[in-house]
């Protein structure tokens, strides 16, 4: 690990009211991209009340296109982040544009945005703090390695898109598990 990482605490508004949990229970970790232009847009998306409880949808920490790290939820707490497997995973998010702003539009459904190698470096150093942070964490996954589900193109109804394609084919996965122990669940792996 980088003793140089810097994690900068930014709170979301709701994160007392978001369901504690033992930090022993974590064992996975979900890379996602922002699918949003700016670290800016991901805050505001990420502030928006959508729960009935009073929160919203969000990854733990958020690492900008500088490297720069934000945590936005405590590991001690569960954040909406993907679907099913929220109570022993902790989500980190890539600012990253994706398919933004046409997100299930058939024709664009590419996502041509490189990660940038200070944003890779700063995951990679994460991934090693929440290692020696978390003692049952040993797995990692990508967003659309876990939501594999699909709905209907906003340009043709009949056709089907996928709902998450994050971290997406640019995303070094190669680089990623060369460099850290945890070990990847595919989809074939992935339990029902």
């Amino acid at each position: 690990m980088d003793d140089s990482l810097l994690i900068r605490d930014r709170p979301l508004p709701y994160v007392d009211r978001l369901q504690a949990r033992d930090t022993r229970t974590v064992q996975l970790v979900v890379i996602h991209c922002t699918e949003l232009p700016d670290l800016a847009l991901a805050r505001e998306y990420g502030e928006r009340i959508v729960h009935p409880g009073g929160t919203g949808n969000s990854g733990h920490y958020y690492i900008d296109r500088d490297g720069s790290v934000f945590r936005y939820v405590r590991d001690d707490r569960i954040a909406h982040h993907v679907r099913g497997y929220n109570q022993h995973s902790i989500g980190i998010e890539l600012v990253n544009t994706g398919r933004y702003p046409n997100w299930f539009d058939s024709h664009q459904q590419r996502m041509t945005e490189p990660y940038t190698d200070v944003q890779i470096d700063a995951l990679l150093d994460l991934l090693a703090h929440l290692q020696n942070a978390l003692p049952s964490l040993h797995d990692i996954a990508g967003h659309e390695d876990l939501d594999t589900g699909t709905v209907a193109a906003t340009d043709d109804p009949l056709r089907q898109v996928r709902r998450k394609l994050d971290p997406g084919p640019l995303f070094d996965w190669e680089r990623i598990l060369r460099a850290c122990p945890l070990q990847r669940l595919k989809p074939a792996s992935v339990p029902v």
